[in-house]
């Protein structure tokens, strides 16, 4: 099916019926309903995976256009809030892409975009309010969602504030300053409720800065605990760095969503690249708790374990991508563990213990990453120092990009397959600084990208880490936004030519697909609403919606 031009909204026949709002309790997060989707993941454990089986293999080619809806910057009628100045008149509103993954409620679809918020009517597309933060600047890449607490919403804004709004009327509760815009901080994170903490990063690479994580009180905004992505001196991580500057201004900002086992009460961070991000004289050591999954205690913000996926990382791969949980039997054993898996950016995918930390398995599952001289017995890469940027230039695969990146993969418990986006690519790491030259943020390097292979959609078995199955891209193109799986035997991802396409999870065959007026730019979520099941996904400036007619 082709989508030539956009429709504003098509409605599903039938009586009209009024969406209720808001009253997300933690049980619904803990274990969705099938017609709710709670959180950025979908629930805590990062999945991105459905049990809905009424869109399946045998029905998908018959999915149909159910409503699409355009989101424009216009705040004429919008709810205003910000510290920033006031747009001007007749100002052009600008376009806005939909990178969040909504939450959807009761009805009601809940996202947002940099500076704006909107609630969608789940059944028509029709827009309920939409509220606009007047900005103080920042940089307005993206923003990846919100989180629920009751009737409460939170969101993050690229000036660095985290807002709460009353999720039936979009007014403005409170807002409070998470970081400072002028020291280069940027926040995009989606927040993540567990209980009554709203768990808040940021980012920001432009800047040698310090990097945290931070729990809100949902009532009030005040912060609850604060914990820094590296050390200080005398703490655990320590000896990972040379002196006490380097160790606080090292980075390692937290700006993906955690995921969250409820039974274990643990909350796993991953966290981004060391500053300065390519030259690392400054920084000798492993650098720790950059590029690494940390699991800390919500309720204290202490760490219990973490495990570094890119030791003293000088190629700005942050360990940002989804840590995603499972329970599952690994080979030679027979109980059931708790796991975690990650596909970092690197080209590595790991397999922990996510009670401990312990590694089971690391694999290199980029067929052309470059850069590691193997696997230490714990599980770490072991970085080859000849992939450091040179000064006549070192080709490196992956480059900064990344063998895959932030949007997020999906895991699916009926097929015991890890699936994600990854890329085929190399890149010249050229050192520029001259001796002496003290080097901050990107500076003293220059990364020049260089043709590869293109894109492509990879399912790879958790129990061994090998690739089950990869499907390349026609034309090099690579994939779009993130994935989801659905108990329906039914995988779908965007495949960089702005079409939404289903796929058999256990092949890789393209069962399905519609052209999009954009390229996916968001995760596809699926939920039940009066007896049917929909697809949802973004691209560009809209929201499309499908379901079985």
């Amino acid at each position: 099916m082709k989508i030539r031009h956009l429709i504003l909204s098509i409605a599903a026949c039938g009586a009209l019926i009024v969406p209720a709002f808001g009253q997300l309790t933690q049980a619904q997060i803990q274990k969705p309903s099938p017609d709710s989707w709670p959180t950025y993941h979908g629930d805590y454990y990062g999945r991105h995976y459905s049990p809905l089986t009424q869109i399946n293999q045998t029905n998908v080619k018959h999915l149909s256009l159910a409503w699409v809806a355009r989101m424009s910057a216009n705040t004429l009628g919008a709810i205003v809030g910000g510290e920033g100045p006031e747009p001007k008149a007749g100002a052009p509103a600008g376009g806005v892409s939909v990178k969040s993954i909504p939450l959807m409620v009761n009805g009601v679809l809940y996202f947002s975009t940099p500076d704006h918020a909107w609630a969608v009517d789940a059944r028509t597309g029709k827009e309920i309010w939409h509220y606009f933060w007047k900005t103080q600047g920042g940089l307005h890449i993206g923003n990846r969602g919100m989180g629920m607490y009751g009737n409460w919403l939170y969101f993050e804004t690229p000036d660095d504030y985290i807002i709460s709004l009353d999720a039936k009327t979009g007014r403005e509760r409170w807002h409070k300053k998470i970081a400072d815009v002028k020291a280069e901080y940027f926040s995009t994170m989606a927040p993540l409720v567990i209980g009554n903490h709203v768990i808040v990063g940021m980012g920001g690479d432009f800047l040698d800065v310090p990097g945290w994580l931070e729990s809100r009180d949902p009532e009030t905004g005040e912060i609850q605990w604060k914990w820094f992505t590296t050390p200080r001196p005398g703490e655990p991580g320590a000896e990972t760095w040379p002196d006490a500057f380097s160790m606080e201004h090292g980075g390692g900002m937290p700006w993906q969503p955690p995921t969250y086992d409820p039974e274990l009460n643990l909350l796993y961070v991953p966290t981004g690249n060391a500053n300065p991000v390519f030259i690392g004289d400054s920084r000798k050591g492993d650098n720790l708790y950059t590029s690494s999954i940390v699991a800390l205690n919500p309720d204290t913000g202490k760490m219990k374990w973490y495990f570094q996926g890119s030791p003293h990382d000088t190629h700005d791969w942050d360990a940002t991508e989804v840590p995603i949980l499972f329970d599952g039997v690994i080979p030679g054993e027979t109980k059931t563990r708790k796991l975690l898996a990650q596909a970092h950016r690197n080209g590595m995918f790991f397999l922990l213990d996510r009670e401990t930390g312990k590694n089971l398995l690391s694999t290199q599952f980029s067929d052309v990453a470059n850069w590691s001289l193997g696997f230490k017995p714990n599980g770490q890469p072991i970085p080859n120092p000849m992939k450091e940027p040179q000064r006549a230039g070192a080709l490196v695969s992956p480059g900064s990009n990344g063998a895959t990146n932030w949007p997020a993969p999906s895991f699916s418990p009926d097929s015991g397959l890890f699936y994600m986006h990854s890329s085929r690519n190399y890149a010249m790491f050229y050192r520029t600084d001259t001796p002496g030259e003290a080097i901050a943020a990107y500076g003293g390097s220059s990364e020049h990208r260089v043709d590869g292979f293109g894109g492509s959609l990879q399912a790879i078995d958790y129990k061994t880490g090998k690739t089950k199955w990869i499907h390349d891209y026609p034309g090099g193109a690579g994939g779009a936004g993130g994935l989801l799986s659905t108990a329906g035997k039914l995988l779908f991802a965007g495949d960089g030519a702005q079409n939404i396409v289903a796929h058999d999870p256990a092949t890789g065959k393209i069962l399905w697909h519609a052209g999009l007026t954009a390229g996916v730019s968001n995760a596809p979520e699926t939920f039940m609403l009066d007896g049917h099941q929909y697809l949802l996904v973004g691209a560009g400036d809209s929201l499309y919606a499908f379901y079985l007619q």
